[in-house]
Formats: C-alpha cells, structure tokens, sequence
C-alpha cells in the first residue's frame, strides 16, 4: 500500500490569491511528506509502504470560445491568458514560492477571460523524491551504496515519460477522457530543469532574472561582473543585489543581507555554464550565461531556462563576417537564421521558420544608437542588418570544395556563428521573445582571421561597448508593457493559456 500524507479535497476559487494560497498548502504538505520520510528513511527505518506524494493541479472547464475581458481591444490584443475553447483544461504545478508572483497572473487571467472558477486539487502525478530536496540537503550523500539502492524500491523516481516537451513542440494530443494542458511544461519537467540549471550555472533558480543575456566569451562575463559590483558599489541603482556562481550575494551598498547569503561560496571550478545575475526586486533584472561554444551548450541551457519564464533572451557574441565591406567591430542585427546547427531538427524541423520580433529588432537597434551616438548612414555603416547562419562545424572552411561558402551566400548570410539560430529556434520553440546582435571578429572568406594578440586586443576594446548595448536594449524591453512582447508570432493555433 502505498504511504500517502492525508488527502485534500479539490477547491474551487474565484479569487486568484486564494487558489494560489490552497496550490501552497498542498505543495507544502506534499514536500513535507516527502521530505520527512527520506529522513526517516535515511536513518534507517523501515517505512509503512511506497512513499509517494503528488503535485497540486489547477483546472477549468469552459463551455465557450468566447472571452468575457471588458475591454474587448484588451481582450484581442493579449496573446495568452485565455483557452482555445471548450472542454477542460489542466496542468500540474511546482515551487509555487518561485513561481508565485508568474502563477497569480495565470490565474487572473484565467478568471478574467473565462469568468468560471478555479478548481485547485491534489494531483495522481507523483512527486520524484530527488525533486523534494531543499537547496542544501545532501542527505542522499550519508547513505550506503545498498542503501541508496533501495530508494528505488521506496520512492518515486524521476519518470522520462512524465517530462517530454510535447506540449511545446505542438505534437501531443490528450488521450479520450484526459484534459488539455493549461501550460508548456508539466510539473516535473520543470523541477527536472531547475535541478540542471543549478547543475550548470552554479546558481539556484531564484536568482535568475526575467531578461537573459547570453555570450560565448568569458570577455564578457569578466566585464558584466566588473559593472555588476559597480552597481553594487551605487546606492542609487535599480539593482539591489549581484549574484555569482555558487550564490555568492553582493548586496548593494546600504542595504542588509538577507537568510540564505552566507551560505554561498565560491566552487572551486566554474561550472559548464557560468551564471551571473543582477537582481532587481521584481525580477526584471539581468541574467548573464556564458554558455561556450557551440549549439549543443546553446540548446541545453535554454532548454532549461525556458521553464523561468522569461519577458526576453538575446546572444551577445562574435561572429565571422562574411562581406568583404564588413569590417572588424561592426554589429551584425541578425533578421533571419541559416540553422545549420542540426540540434533541434527533431523537436523544430527546418522547414519552420525562425522570424524576427519586431519589438526586439527595434530595442537591439536603438540601443545601438544610445550607445554609440550615431544616427542615420553612420548608424548604418557599423550595423547591418541580415542573416545568421549557424553551424555545428567549427572549422567549416576546411570541408571541401567550399560547399558551405556556397549555401551561406545563396542564403544571403552576413554573418556565421554557432549558436544564434540555435537560441532563436528554442526561443520560438517555447515562446520565449529573442533577439541576436553580433559583433565582427574574424572575415574568414576574406583573409583575416583571428590571431591571439590581434584577437585579444579587438575583444578587450570591443566587449564593453557590446554588452553596455545588450544592457540598455533590456532597459529599452523593459519599458514596454509585457503582453507586447509576447508576440502573437509566438503562439499556434491552439496554444496553452499560460504565457
């Protein structure tokens, strides 16, 4: 038999608050469930059955295609927040301390589109045991190898079959009888991703902010540290806190350190995907991933930071220029993708397109401009502009009879780099806004190619002028109001309600 923590009734609410407050009360019983028979187990007891606990769900049911928002501009401008039509509608739910701030929104869009009330309940989807722990228990690690062995036979464990991204991709279609999702990930895809995105950034969830930078240089991440403590070191900032791998908290100057800041510490190596972030008190700060070279590093890291979230993400990096009246420094405004990446083509095939979000092209741009003071032609003579063709070669010059130099110019590419088209493509992939702005590195085609003194001086000189651009393009994305940035361009026929 299995040992269950006493059941919870399903409730049903019209007040977002109070269905949010019920999802905490179930979560919280659940994990304590868990959490305290792993002790128990730990120690060595004997317990009375197959532990399980289980998510809490939020459900609809509607009867109509029809919304109810009084103001029917409002109504037909948002692109989420409302189904597609009639029949039930469900998901699981997680970390609801997290995502609280995300959940209330959901749900008063819900209530607000709909008028029907929310039904918050226990879900029969289990709880893995792994996904239980707390941000510092390693209680796992005082266990014998027999030990641990046994937890199979005790605990649920994490279920493959129970975090696939269907709903996503657009390719899954509930059973007879089962209800259709209110939301991209389930609950345990998504406590899959917050376990990776601690794994490989070296930094909690918690940290992460609603805008993402994402770079391929580490002379990137040297300069957003040095701005981030700048920052930190200015009590008239917006940002109140600088984070760095191993949760290592800066708080800004005047204001106290919070529960939890001492526990950080530096690792004694960096992570694969370094994370940095700069905090601002509603979350729309700044996030900052070195994620490397390649599309492999691109695809798995926002494969997981998908499930945060965002109002926006853009790859800062260099690239090879590919027309001879490109020179060395100029930005390249990526509007269209060449995706030879190869790492999605099963869950995006290429005959998808990737488009260009307005409101990014033109945050990218002006920010170009504010940073650099040029206006008009002489704006134009340092960006361009075009597409970016993506690669998993690296050293694609090498293939014979330059058949890659053949395809990249009957695509019209200004560009090639390793991992643009691959963070756009997942963007589009899961509803995440994108953007691309490149800076000239190297001009292969054209002979001049990187040499490391050349090299090093060109993205010292550079590097601070770039990412001062990606930082005020966020500040320009965060002026806009939310439901603009979610572009329409995003969403498919039929599309889950939450954002």
């Amino acid at each position: 038999m299995p040992y269950l923590p006493p059941f919870i009734a399903p409730t049903r609410h019209a007040d977002p608050e109070a269905a949010l407050a019920q999802v905490q009360a179930i979560y919280t019983q659940q994990i304590d469930h868990l959490r305290q028979a792993m002790q128990r187990f730990v120690a060595g007891e004997s317990l009375p059955g197959h532990v399980r606990a289980c998510y809490p769900f939020v459900r609809i049911h509607t009867h109509t295609v029809a919304r109810a928002a009084p103001d029917p501009a409002e109504s037909t401008r948002l692109s989420y927040g409302f189904v597609a039509g009639p029949g039930r509608f469900e998901t699981t739910l997680t970390r609801p301390d997290l995502y609280s701030r995300y959940y209330l929104e959901q749900f008063r869009l819900l209530l607000q589109n709909h008028e029907v009330e929310l039904e918050v309940g226990t879900s029969t989807q289990p709880i893995p045991v792994h996904f239980s722990f707390a941000e510092h228990d390693h209680v796992e690690g005082s266990m014998t190898p027999g030990r641990r062995l046994l937890m199979r036979d005790v605990f649920d464990l994490p279920d493959l079959a129970a975090m696939d991204d269907g709903i996503a991709n657009g390719t899954y279609e509930p059973r007879p009888g089962e209800p259709q999702p209110l939301s991209l990930f389930t609950a345990p895809r998504v406590d899959y991703s917050l376990q990776r995105l601690r794994h490989y950034t070296g930094t909690a969830p918690e940290h992460f902010q609603n805008f993402v930078l994402f770079t391929n240089y580490q002379f990137y991440i040297d300069e957003f540290v040095r701005l981030g403590h700048e920052a930190m070191a200015d009590p008239a900032s917006d940002y109140i806190a600088f984070v760095e791998p191993g949760n290592v908290v800066t708080r800004r100057v005047g204001l106290s350190a919070e529960a939890g800041d001492a526990l950080g510490a530096a690792p004694p190596r960096l992570p694969q995907m370094p994370s940095y972030h700069l905090l601002r008190a509603d979350r729309s700060g700044i996030t900052m991933s070195n994620i490397g070279v390649g599309p492999a590093n691109a695809k798995t890291i926002t494969d997981h930071i998908a499930v945060l979230r965002p109002h926006a993400w853009l790859m800062l990096g260099h690239c090879a220029g590919l027309r001879n009246s490109q020179q060395l420094g100029d930005y390249v405004l990526a509007h269209g993708y060449v995706r030879e990446d190869h790492v999605l083509d099963e869950e995006l095939p290429l005959w998808v397109p990737i488009p260009a979000l307005a409101e990014i092209q033109v945050a990218l741009q002006d920010a170009v401009a504010d940073v650099t003071q040029l206006r008009g032609a002489a704006l134009k003579g340092i960006l361009r502009t075009g597409t970016v063709a993506s690669t998993d070669n690296r050293n694609w010059e090498l293939l014979p009879h330059n058949t890659p130099q053949r395809r990249f110019s009957q695509s019209r590419a200004v560009a090639l780099d390793m991992e643009s088209a691959t963070i756009a493509a997942n963007g589009f992939r899961f509803r995440v806004p994108y953007g691309t702005l490149l800076c000239v590195s190297d001009k292969p085609l054209h002979g001049e190619i990187k040499l490391p003194g050349m090299a090093n001086h060109f993205y010292r000189e550079r590097v601070d002028q770039h990412l001062r651009i990606g930082i005020r393009a966020v500040e320009l994305l965060r002026e806009q109001r939310i439901d603009q940035l979610h572009s329409r361009k995003l969403r498919s026929f039929s599309e889950v309600a939450f954002q």
